[in-house]
């Protein structure tokens, strides 16, 4: 039931008007609040108006901000924190209007029959900050892991707080996306899950730290669980080149899993 929330969530963010140079909601806000200063400079309406506004305009702002990356598939550690914080925004927010309008309604002054709409944005902001909050652990398992793989270029002999040295096998030296979907049918077939992708080609996390990981694919399964080691088995069968890495870091993202193809080159060594 939780997953259906978060994907309805998701359903009506994706339908929203996608932003443009200026998203059109915080474009809108924007001249609201132009409106508004200039009646409240004249007096002629109370300054809550302006602040309602003002309000208004940070939240189109933040849900640009969800828009461009909530479900996108390409964001960065930077892109993730800014959107966790913009969710967590959007929630205080409803947050502090639910609580004003329970005093309206202890004052006497407001029905309480008026606070259940209230309630329901809490509840669905609520729930649109855990899917924030799920996607930007997701996205920092992503970057755990191409810091593995970076840390294995930079010391290919030796491991990292009592790791186990990353596992190379290069098979026939090539991965191709037939290859994958036999993998990742198997893997199904074996475990009635789909196959964990994390990163399939290349991702903003990678080109930031350098690596050109086309025609590559992370799965997020520890080399040494039945997962792991059932798919290293079947890709040594089928001389499919790997990396295995563990990279544990406790109580932190693992970094563990296993990059399917061959090692990711350097963006640098590639343009040259």
């Amino acid at each position: 039931m939780r997953f259906l929330l978060l994907v309805t969530i998701g359903t009506v963010l994706l339908r929203a008007a996608a932003p443009g140079p200026e998203d059109p909601d915080v474009l809108r806000a924007r001249l609201a609040i132009e409106r508004l200063a200039a009646l409240v400079e004249a007096g002629a309406i109370p300054r809550v108006q302006l602040e309602q506004a003002e309000d208004a305009l940070g939240d189109a702002q933040d849900m640009a901000v969800l828009r461009r990356t909530m479900y996108g598939q390409d964001i960065t550690e930077e892109q993730a924190d800014e959107m966790v914080a913009a969710a967590q925004r959007r929630f205080d927010r409803r947050q502090k209007q639910l609580d004003r309008a329970r005093g309206l309604v202890d004052s006497g002054i407001a029905a309480k029959n008026d606070l259940g709409p209230l309630e329901e944005q809490v509840d669905f902001a609520r729930k649109e900050h855990e899917l924030a909050v799920s996607r930007a652990n997701l996205n920092h398992e992503l970057v755990e892991m191409a810091r593995a793989e970076q840390l294995r270029q930079s010391r290919p002999s030796e491991g990292s707080g009592g790791a186990p040295v990353p596992v190379r096998y290069d098979g026939a030296g090539i991965f191709t996306p037939a290859q994958f979907s036999q993998v990742s049918a198997a893997f199904e077939h074996r475990f009635s899950k789909p196959l964990p992708v994390s990163a399939m080609g290349e991702t903003a996390v990678h080109r930031a730290m350098g690596f050109d990981h086309r025609g590559r694919v992370d799965v997020a399964v520890n080399p040494d669980q039945p997962e792991g080691l059932w798919l290293r088995q079947y890709l040594e069968a089928r001389r499919i080149p790997y990396f295995a890495f563990w990279q544990a870091a406790p109580g932190k993202a693992t970094g563990a899993h296993i990059h399917i193809g061959p090692e990711s080159t350097r963006l640098s060594a590639v343009a040259d």
